[in-house]
């Protein structure tokens, strides 16, 4: 039994898994802080709610476009190397971010950042499959949903509070501390690569990577541009030719960049699914809320950093009990399924939602879709890698987040557009009403209204009017929010429904020591 414990983990196993937890905690962090930073962003450099939303978006189109080759490159030059310069990368576009002068100069380092989180999720995921097995393996990936689970927990927290007292620009100074402090652990982190591959797939990686960045670049700007305009239909029509130009590399290349036959793994399709589905159903409503608790409740950013752990510490709690409940014999497709729907009710219950509704109302909605979601990210990396052998976890990681933060930029980008066209209709009506004799027009009110900002349009209105108008426009803004809260909800439940048909427990799944070690030990070629 000693002789297969040692074989499990490397040595010092608890400090390695620290300094490798400790990296990537910051993806998940640089994901969840800055959201509720956006409306002090947005007063100091005078931005309006689409370069805003860039600060969020650039950040995971870069991420999800680079997210496979990132695992690709990191499974042939060695894992550790691709980890390591992420995490410097990570540092020094922080450091551009925190002494931005413009959004844009924000928006480009975020985007920077975006490409260093592909580096550290997929190479940081690799490493960790390939230094522990069986048991071992098991606890390292339940302490990455822990991770995971902090980081989104701490973020919106940490960063409202850091934005009241010393200023926006702090809140990616932190951001620079936790990637110099994770670069000093990284000697006890050992290399590895697959063994059988050769030179980088370039063509594959290029035509792959430009394809996704084309396409969520046009999710994201259809609802500004629109969906019919020449600039969309023509990013659409790149992503198609980029697309179908990788699937043609693809086949000819001995070692492809991303084994196609993956997908034919019911097990790894149901995982993706199931990340598409939390994007909508949590990421989405983590840019959200803040704005509106800011917006509609006039909370601080501080307050309503405080008011986002209902959603987010559950989160950080319960990723370790999902891993309790599937070695207790809980089927895994149990646990994920019924997860799922447990964030389904609580985006439903969350449409209770009203101007100045107070902690009591808001803690039940957030707790339970907290809960649901920590359950989830207990599991789902480990899920993600465990249907390849050893040698692929780079590529299966690599695909597996892509997935992920792709359907992120697509839910955030989604979520937002449809919540000011909810608003802007609501609105649109009354709005003359109040603003005759300003320059306020619909779509710069609802605008600024979803970001955060209900005070600036109201100012603008008659002395007599404002109390009339703001509470005109927190209506507004209620009833739209509540709608995209409905069709989250309404998301969760079909793929909960979904991924309970098509996820089947292997016999194992229930002991998922054994199940883990009889896989690693697998030859390579396995699968």
């Amino acid at each position: 039994m000693t002789a297969v414990t040692a074989r499990e983990a490397p040595p010092r196993a608890g400090l390695t898994l620290f300094a490798l937890c400790l990296a990537v905690f910051i993806v998940p962090y640089g994901l969840s802080s800055p959201p509720v930073a956006l409306p002090a962003i947005g007063r100091d450099l005078d931005a309006g709610v689409v370069p805003l939303q860039w600060v969020v978006n650039s950040y995971n189109v870069m991420a999800a476009s680079c997210m496979m080759a990132a695992g690709s490159i990191a499974d042939r030059i060695g894992r550790k190397r691709v980890f390591a310069f992420g995490v410097a990368l990570y540092g020094v576009s922080s450091l551009i971010g925190a002494l931005a002068p413009h959004v844009v100069v924000l928006d480009v380092a975020r985007g920077v950042s975006g490409v260093a989180a592909a580096c550290i999720m997929t190479a940081g995921v690799s490493v960790m499959a390939n230094m522990y097995e069986g048991a071992a393996r098991t606890k390292a990936f339940a302490f990455v949903g822990v991770t995971i689970g902090a980081g989104l927990a701490l973020g919106p927290t940490t960063s409202g509070l850091l934005s009241s007292a010393l200023g926006w620009r702090s809140v990616f100074w932190i951001h620079v501390v936790i990637t110099a402090l994770s670069l000093a652990g990284f000697r006890l982190v050992q290399e590895s690569k697959d063994p059988d591959a050769n030179s980088v797939d370039w063509p594959g990686t290029v035509t792959f990577t430009v394809g996704l960045f084309l396409f969520t670049l046009g999710v994201i700007e259809g609802p500004q541009w629109g969906w019919a305009s020449p600039q969309v239909l023509g990013l659409f029509l790149g992503c198609v030719v980029f697309l179908a130009a990788f699937v043609a590399v693809e086949r000819r290349q001995r070692m492809p960049m991303f084994d196609l036959s993956l997908f034919r793994e019911p097990r790894f399709l149901a995982v993706n699914l199931l990340a598409t589905a939390v994007s909508f159903g949590f990421v989405g409503l983590m840019v959200l809320l803040p704005s509106y608790l800011v917006g509609v409740n006039g909370q601080s950013d501080g307050t309503a950093g405080l008011t986002m752990l209902l959603l987010t510490v559950p989160v950080l709690l319960f990723p370790l009990v999902a891993g309790r409940l599937v070695q207790a014999g809980v089927g895994m497709r149990v646990v994920l399924s019924s997860s799922l729907m447990l964030v389904a009710a609580g985006c439903a219950w969350l449409t209770v939602v009203h101007p100045g509704i107070g902690l009591l109302g808001l803690a039940g909605p957030l707790i339970v879709v907290g809960t649901g979601i920590g359950l989830i990210y207990g599991l789902m990396d480990g899920a993600a890698v465990s249907t390849v052998p050893p040698a692929k976890v780079g590529m299966a990681s690599g695909m597996f987040n892509t997935i992920r933060l792709a359907s992120e930029a697509v839910a955030v980008a989604g979520m937002v557009a449809a919540l000011v066209s909810l608003v802007q209709s609501r609105i649109g009506d009354g709005l003359s009403r109040f603003t005759a004799g300003t320059a306020l027009r619909t779509r710069e009110v609802a605008d600024s209204v979803t970001s955060g900002d209900v005070d600036g349009p109201v100012r603008q209105a008659a002395a007599g009017l404002r109390a009339e108008f703001a509470d005109f426009l927190r209506t507004g803004y209620t009833e739209g929010f509540r709608i995209v809260l409905w069709c989250a909800a309404a998301i969760c439940v079909v793929s909960a429904v979904v991924l309970h048909r098509i996820l089947t427990d292997r016999p194992g799944d229930a002991d998922p020591d054994t199940k883990e070690g009889e896989r690693t030990e697998a030859p390579a070629t396995a699968g």
